[in-house]
C-alpha cells in the first residue's frame, strides 16, 4: 500500500510541476534560469528518492556507496545504463562477498 502511495506522489509532483508552469505562464518564459529550474526539476526530484535507495537497498551502506561511486565513474567513461546497471550489481556482489 505504501508503494502504491508513493507513486501517486511521485506521478502527482511530477505532473503538477510540467502543468503548473502551462497554466501560470501564458507568455513564453525568457528567463534563462526560470528555464533551466523549471527543465532540472522533474530530475532532481527523482535522483533525491532514487539516492538513498541505492545505499540502503543492500545488506550494507558501505557496498552502495561504493556501488554508486563505481556506477558515476563508468557513466563518465561512457557505460550506458545496462552496463553500468550491471557492473554496480557486479560491485555490491563482491564487496558483499569479502565483507
Amino acid at each position: 500500500m505504501k508503494n502504491f502511495i508513493y507513486i501517486f506522489i511521485m506521478a502527482a509532483v511530477t505532473y503538477l510541476i510540467r502543468v503548473l508552469p502551462m497554466t501560470i505562464f501564458k507568455k513564453p518564459i525568457k528567463s534563462r534560469f526560470v528555464q533551466s529550474f523549471l527543465y532540472y526539476v522533474p530530475y532532481v526530484t527523482i535522483a533525491v528518492m532514487t539516492f538513498p535507495a541505492i545505499i540502503h537497498a543492500t545488506q550494507s551502506p558501505i557496498s552502495g556507496g561504493i556501488a554508486l561511486c563505481v556506477g558515476i565513474i563508468a557513466a563518465l567513461l561512457g557505460a550506458g545504463l545496462f552496463p553500468v546497471a550491471v557492473i554496480c550489481c557486479a560491485v555490491v556482489f563482491a564487496v558483499e562477498f569479502f565483507i
